[in-house]
């Protein structure tokens, strides 16, 4: 004997079939990625399952009692897209439709007479039987499908609670996937200027490694997103230095670029004899920024300023709360640069940084690291730390590609199953005795 999928008829009989008809449905509205489609595909399976003969859905969003417009309409051929084209929709008021909407709750006329004047004539005319469905959000019916038949009497009421729940589900679920579209092309566009803002940040970066008589160099940089708050540079000096800077911005993504941008601007336009003196140059450095920028938003940037004079075996350094770097000797002896720390850039307008002079010979090697390497933790929690890099280091080291190597390699067997939190730099710097 076969089942009938009409869900009017509530005999047990008829339970297989209609079991039938929803999973189908169900199963079809899962595979849908538009709202448009989703609405199309429900339709025509609920002109089989609820066979009226007109059917339209009312909307208030962004009106006022009585206004609503019509947002869909089943005898309409070149129906508006509502999410997208809400303009194209004219702006009723008052009349049957308008009760419906804001009564609040489901609403059954059963002996409907429309009269010439009402905008719902339009809709309705001919129609006796109306069955308005409100559609919830936060407790408020935003939306309500209304059904119409021409017989009066035709909707019978025990039905009418599976009607109100199915109709509002689907309600809920294009909403949703309404919501889930705009989240993802606000993404997409926020990933867009993220991707521009990184192009823009790595284009302020050194485009080489200079070569330096007497120095062997090598770095490594990584955002942990699209564009982050680690900066490093270089500055030709005359008699052969070389200064370099590292620097890491407060926090992560596009407002650590952007102070990482002020901070390659301000240092790019300071005098030469400014970017040639560690001092000099972390000092201009937080005037400009505490002065003009930091100081509102409470952001701040550490910095390491350090210039390499191979020719007479020294280095100079300047510290603003950056993690001291440290110094591998040749002779295997490991110390720390930690002996002219200050307030990081961009707390203190007045703040001077000191420097000191340390000796710096063939075979000499510095690494210098940001957070991202030493704040690093393993699965554990431990941090990967200065103890980390030391121990990474080889006693002797013929380039300082080798130790930038052995340094990534420890800190990402250290880190192995743990998501990248934060931007990471390695600058390591290596005496040579005169060899370019």
């Amino acid at each position: 004997m076969s089942t009938t999928t009409n869900p009017f008829d509530t005999e047990s009989r008829n339970w297989r079939g209609r079991l039938a008809a929803s999973v189908d449905l169900m199963r079809a509205l899962s595979r849908s990625s538009d709202p448009q489609e989703m609405y199309a595909l429900f339709s025509r399976r609920m002109d089989e399952l609820f066979p009226v003969t007109r059917r339209l859905s009312l909307s208030r969003r962004g009106l006022r009692v009585p206004e609503y417009r019509v947002i869909r309409y089943s005898l309409w051929k070149d129906a508006a897209n509502p999410w997208t084209e809400p303009e194209r929709l004219p702006v009723h008021r008052g009349g049957v439709l308008a009760d419906l909407l804001y009564a609040d709750e489901p609403r059954l006329l059963t002996n409907l007479d429309v009269s010439p004047d009402d905008p719902a004539a339009a809709y309705l005319a001919g129609q006796r039987s109306v069955l308005a469905i409100p559609h919830f959000e936060q407790g408020v019916a935003l939306n309500a499908l209304v059904l119409a038949r021409e017989e009066p009497d035709a909707f019978p009421r025990d039905r009418l609670p599976d009607l109100v729940m199915l109709s509002n589900l689907f309600g809920r679920a294009t909403q949703t996937l309404v919501l889930s579209q705009a989240v993802k092309g606000a993404f997409d566009a926020a990933d867009f200027e993220m991707k521009a803002v990184a192009d823009i940040q790595r284009a302020l970066l050194p485009d080489a490694v200079p070569r330096v008589p007497g120095l062997d160099i090598a770095v490594d940089y990584r955002a942990a997103a699209r564009a982050g708050g680690d900066y490093y540079d270089f500055f030709p000096l005359p008699g052969g230095r070389l200064g370099v800077l590292v620097a890491d911005a407060s926090g992560h993504g596009a407002p650590a670029a952007v102070l990482m941008a002020m901070t390659h601007s301000i240092a790019h336009t300071l005098p030469a004899a400014d970017r040639a003196c560690p001092r000099a140059l972390l000092t201009q450095l937080t005037a400009h920024l505490a002065r003009r920028y930091t100081r509102p938003t409470g952001s701040f940037v550490t910095a390491f300023a350090v210039v390499f004079d191979p020719a007479n075996h020294t280095l100079t350094y300047a510290s603003a709360g950056h993690a001291p770097p440290l110094v591998a000797r040749a002779d295997g002896t490991r110390a720390a640069l930690n002996r002219a720390q200050r307030l990081p850039l961009g707390i203190k307008p007045t703040e001077t940084y000191p420097e000191q002079t340390t000796a710096f010979k063939p075979g000499d090697r510095v690494v210098l690291v940001t957070d991202g390497i030493l704040e690093a933790a393993n699965a554990a929690g431990d941090m990967f730390g200065t103890a980390g890099v030391g121990a990474a280091l080889r006693p002797v080291c013929d380039a300082a590609a080798d130790d930038l190597a052995a340094v990534l390699g420890a800190w990402a067997v250290h880190t192995a199953g743990v998501p990248t939190a934060d931007d990471r730099t390695v600058v390591v710097v290596r005496g040579t005795g005169g060899e370019q």
